[in-house]
C-alpha cells in the first residue's frame, strides 16, 4: 500500500506545560522555555532531548516542538521543524515572518544541518540558542552533520539573527542526563 499522508503530533503532556496567553520578555526567557521542553521530552520518554518553541513580535509563543523521530518514525520529526510546521499551520504561511515580525526561534540546542536549512525557509528573524552542537555530539551520540564554515554569517546575510549560549549550562545538563541513559529508548 502506497502510504499518501503523514500524520505527527507532539505528546500530550505539551499541553499541560505551554500557555499561549504567557509572555516570554527576553531572549533567556524564551531558550529556558526550549530547555524545559526538551528535559520533560526525556523525562517523559516521548522523544529526544531537543525542545525548540517560535515566538511573535508580542513575545507569546506561536508553536512548540521537541524531538519526535523515533516515535513517528521520521528522521524530519525534529524539535525546530516540528515547531515550525505547526507554526506553518497555525498561521496558514510556509513563510512566518510573511504574516508577523520578528519570528523568533528559541532552541534548546544548535540546529543540526537539516534545521539549519529548515530556519532559512520558514521565514525566522531570530535564532536563539542553548547548547552548542559540540555539546550535542560530546553528550550524546547525535551527528549534527556538516554546516558552512560561516553558518552563523549565512544565516546573517539572509536577515537571521543568531545569539548562542543562552542558559547553556541548562541545556548541556538535559544532554548530559539523556547520554547517560544511553539514549537507546527514544
Amino acid at each position: 500500500m502506497l502510504y499518501a499522508q503523514v500524520h505527527l503530533t507532539l505528546p500530550a503532556w505539551v499541553h499541560e506545560h505551554v500557555d499561549l496567553a504567557e509572555r516570554y520578555p527576553g531572549d533567556a526567557m524564551k531558550v529556558a522555555l526550549a530547555i524545559e521542553l526538551s528535559r520533560l521530552n526525556v523525562e517523559a520518554r516521548s522523544g529526544g532531548p531537543f525542545g525548540a518553541a517560535v515566538f511573535g513580535p508580542d513575545d507569546r509563543v506561536i508553536a512548540v516542538g521537541v524531538n519526535r523521530v523515533v516515535p513517528h518514525n521520521t528522521s524530519l520529526a525534529h524539535a525546530e521543524n516540528m515547531a515550525y510546521m505547526l507554526a506553518q499551520q497555525r498561521l496558514q504561511t510556509p513563510r512566518l515572518n510573511d504574516v508577523l515580525k520578528p519570528i523568533t526561534l528559541a532552541t534548546s540546542s544548535q540546529p543540526c544541518c537539516q534545521c539549519y536549512g529548515a530556519t532559512i525557509w520558514a521565514g525566522i528573524d531570530r535564532l536563539l540558542i542553548g547548547a552548542r552542537a559540540e555539546d550535542v555530539m560530546e553528550l550524546t551520540e547525535f551527528d549534527e552533520g556538516p554546516l558552512p564554515a560561516d553558518w552563523i554569517g549565512e544565516l546573517n546575510r539572509r536577515g537571521i539573527e543568531v545569539v548562542r549560549d543562552l542558559n547553556r549550562d541548562d541545556a548541556r545538563a538535559v544532554l548530559r542526563a539523556y547520554g547517560e541513559t544511553g539514549g537507546d529508548h527514544y
